[in-house]
């Protein structure tokens, strides 16, 4: 693969380094303004008030400039404790597998609690793993946590050689093997596809580890089966535009230059434009709470967009295989889906139990695209597969916020001790957790396309 867009990267790397030149620039002068401002004398032309609101205006002004023009890092996952039964618990971040492109991060506690082992596969889709920073969290209580710690693309040598669909298959299967047995997975929106694969190909290999469970939430299963503006641009362009127009080289400054991608920033800008208002009000309010010395408010705004504004680059191998596989030909809908040159077959999951997770104003995945699982998990008895439409959530609500932690996350908790103590394995008295319904499969010609048909009425129903 060597087409791409030769003005990607370095058109980027100039706005940054104006943005710099900038706030630079801005930040003096506003510092000056603050400087004048606090000076005995102003006070003989304002009010003491007045000067305090103008100190928090300029204050205010400094930190949004600042926000507007620095570049965001890989945050740290800061999980230091958890609650276990009202005891404070001390955690620590082990790295178990260090590969290439991901590591295996172990959530590891500080107690002999038995508890399910757990992995989180995270997106690989422009942010980091630390995006799911509050899954972690509300599941540690119960589980043994590990995750997919999926690293910058444009920071992996070109000796580390390239990464696909075919190497994110391996490593989730990798990953499972090195947890072990009683095994449990839960993928969030991208990696539905390649950890429904893994879980498949362990299932054909009649492989030890596969996991008790497994939990799919907002993924692209099938994205025919309910379009959303993510997937009409797919259906719209050639793969050849994708490569053309959104892969970048990694310039020299990286040390992963030469390499090819799908920049973060791509992915960031695209996230932006789905809601520009939101974004856009957001800030104004951060702003506002700033001016006002509501520290706290804006503290909390800041948090969310510290994370949301950390992107990373993925490789476009991985990036291009993607939307071919899956958002195009939706192969493993299709039953065409490969790994390693073999057919990837749900129908040989026997001993996976299923439970997927939908958000009702999901724009992203929306509903629809997850259940196609059901239909393809053929060899699952119906008391095996259980399905949750969550009502108002979007996307992100489906694994962040409150939706999750009080509506989502018992579920997830309950469907994993029902579905292990099915199959004999027990573990230690839990927190309190809800067991989700039974899922019902609607009919094959009952219509998916459309809420307004009444099915999604029909799985809020099957939800409740």
């Amino acid at each position: 693969m060597k087409k791409h867009n030769p003005l990607l990267y370095p058109l980027h790397e100039a706005q940054r380094l104006g943005k710099s030149v900038y706030f630079n620039t801005m930040s003096a002068g506003l510092q000056l303004q603050r400087a004048l401002l606090g000076m005995t004398g102003f006070y003989g032309f304002a009010s003491k008030s007045y000067a305090e609101t103008a100190n928090n205006y300029l204050t205010a002004s400094t930190e949004m400039s600042e926000r507007f023009t620095k570049e965001y890092v890989k945050p740290d996952f800061n999980i230091t404790h958890t609650d276990i039964g009202g005891k404070k618990v001390d955690v620590t971040e082990e790295v178990v597998i260090d590969n290439a492109f991901a590591s295996l991060l172990h959530f590891k506690r500080d107690t002999k609690r038995n508890d399910p082992k757990l992995l989180i596969v995270a997106p690989m889709s422009g942010h980091f793993a630390t995006l799911l920073r509050d899954t972690v969290k509300q599941m540690l209580p119960s589980h043994d946590v590990y995750i997919t710690d999926w690293k910058d693309a444009r920071e992996v040598p070109l000796s580390k050689g390239d990464f696909g669909l075919d190497d994110y298959i391996s490593y989730v299967k990798e990953f499972i093997t090195k947890i072990g047995t009683d095994t449990h997975v839960v993928a969030v929106c991208q990696p539905t596809v390649p950890t429904m694969a893994a879980v498949s190909r362990l299932a054909q290999e009649k492989s030890d580890c596969q996991p008790l469970s497994m939990t799919l939430m907002g993924g692209p299963v099938d994205t025919s089966a309910a379009p959303s503006d993510v997937t009409k641009l797919a259906r719209t362009k050639p793969l050849s535009w994708f490569e053309e127009n959104l892969i970048g080289k990694v310039p020299s400054t990286y040390a992963g230059a030469g390499r090819l991608v799908y920049p973060g920033f791509v992915q960031l800008f695209s996230f932006i434009a789905m809601h520009p208002d939101k974004h856009t009000d957001a800030h104004v309010e951060m702003f506002e709470s700033l001016v006002k010395g509501d520290r706290e408010k804006a503290d909390k705004r800041k948090a969310f967009y510290d994370e949301y504004l950390a992107v990373c680059d993925l490789p476009a191998k991985f990036y291009l295989e993607t939307v071919e596989n899956v958002f195009i030909d939706q192969k493993l809908a299709k039953g065409t889906l490969t790994h390693e040159g073999e057919a990837v077959d749900p129908g040989a999951i026997r001993r996976t139990a299923l439970f997927t997770i939908e958000g009702e104003n999901d724009d992203i995945s929306t509903p629809g695209q997850t259940t196609v699982a059901h239909r393809l998990c053929s060899g699952l008895a119906a008391t095996q597969k259980y399905h949750h439409l969550q009502p108002g959530t979007g996307h992100y609500g489906i694994f962040n916020g409150r939706s999750w932690r009080e509506e989502i996350a018992p579920r997830v908790t309950g469907f994993i001790r029902s579905t292990a103590a099915k199959a004999g394995v027990h573990y230690d008295e839990p927190n309190k957790a809800v067991v989700p319904p039974r899922f019902e499969e609607p009919a094959p010609d009952t219509p998916t396309t459309d809420d307004k048909s009444g099915f999604g009425k029909k799985r809020n129903k099957l939800a409740a």
